[in-house]
């Protein structure tokens, strides 16, 4: 009988090796690393919390584990059951309070989506609390399924093949930032994350605002899954196994000089097929036939 603990042991199991496969695969995290865990309050950021907890005792603590929240002045957050559970959790953390809701609200008309420039003001002050405090890597809980959703919206709006990668460094060389979950689905991350009973603290800046882009890709993409299970996975694989010449960026594919490659290539079978062939001398031993 698969009882509810099962079930969660289950889970847990499942999301602990594809987390531990995603840091290996990608040599997310090293020895002596102070890992800054960016815990915004929902179900991605504190599975990944807790898986990271768990990995970092199975590695017998080869890394720091510390969680940053970032308090941004939205009405309503209230953070005091997440408080109550990193002390239980015994995790080291601090919520950081700094007002950039006010500064989307003044910017962004009411008609429009506030992700973009709430996440860059989130970004900049996230990047500057782990430089302050010398931590070598940034945690993000970006999943599978947010992988795949900004490839299709990359491609779809913006005109550009990318994503988000699984260890990224950025532009001003300071930070590497890491995704641990880029291997785990999002359904998993939620039945998990409300198996848990985590403290979430529910994001009320954009989510009320109907239609947004994201949204649409991510039922897009779900209506296809539900005729071919594979395509999310195909398409997480898609962005391991790019052929740059099948595509028709100059930049990674010399389309100019092509005729000349060719030419190269053929002059240099000519030459193997006119050469002399080699042939092995047949010695006869005296007395021999």
């Amino acid at each position: 009988m698969n009882t509810p603990s099962n079930k969660l042991a289950k889970l847990e199991k499942k999301l602990l090796h594809y987390t531990g496969k995603a840091i290996a695969d990608f040599n997310m995290i090293q020895k002596g690393d102070k890992v800054m865990l960016c815990l915004s309050g929902g179900k991605d950021s504190f599975t990944l919390l807790y898986l990271l907890k768990q990995l970092r005792k199975r590695s017998n603590n080869k890394f720091e584990l510390f969680s940053f929240t970032l308090d941004q002045g939205q009405p309503g957050w209230d953070d005091s059951e997440l408080r109550k559970w990193m002390e239980q959790q015994k995790i080291p953390y601090e919520v950081h309070k700094q007002d950039t809701y006010s500064v989307v609200i003044d910017k962004v008309p009411e008609d429009k989506t506030y992700c973009s420039l709430c996440s860059r003001l989130r970004r900049g002050s996230i990047y500057t609390y782990a430089a302050k405090h010398g931590y070598t890597k940034i945690g993000l809980g970006h999943h599978r399924d947010d992988l795949i959703q900004s490839l299709m919206m990359s491609i779809l709006y913006n005109g550009e093949i990318k994503s988000m990668p699984p260890k990224l460094l950025t532009d001003n060389k300071d930070h590497i930032v890491i995704r641990p979950l880029a291997y785990c689905q999002e359904k998993d991350i939620a039945a998990f994350a409300e198996m848990m009973e985590f403290p979430i603290i529910p994001c009320n800046l954009c989510g009320s605002q109907e239609n947004l882009a994201r949204q649409r890709i991510k039922q897009l993409i779900n209506d296809l899954a539900d005729e071919n299970e594979k395509i999310p996975s195909n398409m997480l694989h898609a962005l391991q196994a790019l052929q740059p010449s099948q595509l028709m960026d100059k930049r990674h594919w010399d389309f100019k000089n092509l005729e000349k490659d060719r030419l190269e290539v053929n002059d240099f079978a000519g030459k193997i097929d006119q050469a002399e062939p080699f042939r092995f001398n047949t010695i006869k031993k005296k007395g021999s036939g």
